[in-house]
């Protein structure tokens, strides 16, 4: 019998797919799992997580056990609903964060929080609204840390304003009708909704004060990318009590100089 002949150098192995590719199963159907909670938008119930995953109850309760030992899931103690936990969230987190123009902008950020000695935030769009991907804290104590990874409420945050009056509608509406029937973003009338967002078009710069947290003045500005789509906002917060009319327009100066050069630095076409 003779020997199969090896392949020549120049003989190139057959291109497989990730779908033709040998993985593992039970893997594949947890990360079904998780996706049904990511798609749920709130707490779960296992019945519901069951039928989203395409699973049976019995299988996926395993399932979430093992989600839960390792934190990618959490349980309340009273209701026994299921949501996605903190490992989930930094690992949400991690990705948004290596995404190019949180980089570009993160630089910035640190320069700008060293000029104004206040807080900065940057905030990307997600599937569940504007998100919080990174904080460099100022010198100056706020009411309260948020969180990094938050999703904000979006008429009612600067950063959820600015992303909203630079984002097409059908992106943004759905989301904001969700947030809205869980009680999370507050219901503007459309004519005042309106006139917010073209001051906002204006002036090229959103602002909150104390509407989300009392005390928590925060402005904000989008940066946009080589195509003039809204990529990042980023945002200044401050006490209320910086917030008198030399304080508002030199904060306000330094940040729209900041998310200006951003801009430039992602390829944005120069704005006057």
């Amino acid at each position: 019998m003779s020997r199969p002949r090896p392949p020549s150098r120049g003989a190139r192995s057959p291109v497989t797919t990730p779908h033709q590719q040998q993985g593992i199963q039970s893997v594949e159907i947890g990360m079904r799992v998780l996706a049904a909670l990511e798609e749920g938008g709130g707490p779960m119930p296992l019945s519901k997580i069951a039928a989203s995953s395409g699973l049976l109850p019995g299988k996926t309760h395993r399932y979430l056990v093992s989600l839960l030992r390792t934190g990618f899931v959490t349980q309340e103690m009273d209701t026994g609903l299921y949501n996605l936990g903190p490992a989930a969230r930094r690992l949400g987190v991690e990705a948004l964060r290596r995404v190019d123009e949180v980089g570009t902008a993160s630089r910035h950020a640190s320069a700008l929080r060293d000029r104004t000695g206040h807080t900065v935030y940057l905030a990307l769009w997600t599937d569940a609204g504007p998100s919080l991907v990174r904080q460099d804290h100022g010198w100056y104590p706020l009411p309260i840390v948020v969180r990094i990874g938050s999703i904000l409420p979006i008429v009612d945050s600067s950063i959820g304003r600015a992303f909203l009056a630079h984002l097409p509608e059908p992106l943004t509406a759905p989301i904001l009708a969700a947030q809205q029937r869980r009680k999370e973003s507050s219901h503007l009338p459309p004519e005042r909704l309106a006139q917010v967002l073209d001051e906002v078009r204006t002036t090229g710069v959103a602002t909150a004060t104390g509407s989300v947290i009392a005390g928590l003045n925060v402005i904000s500005a989008p940066v946009f990318g080589p195509d003039e789509h809204i990529e990042v906002v980023i945002g200044v917060a401050m006490p209320a009590r910086f917030d008198d009319d030399r304080d508002a327009r030199s904060i306000r100066a330094e940040l729209l100089t900041t998310a200006k050069a951003i801009s430039a630095e992602l390829g944005c076409p120069v704005q006057d």
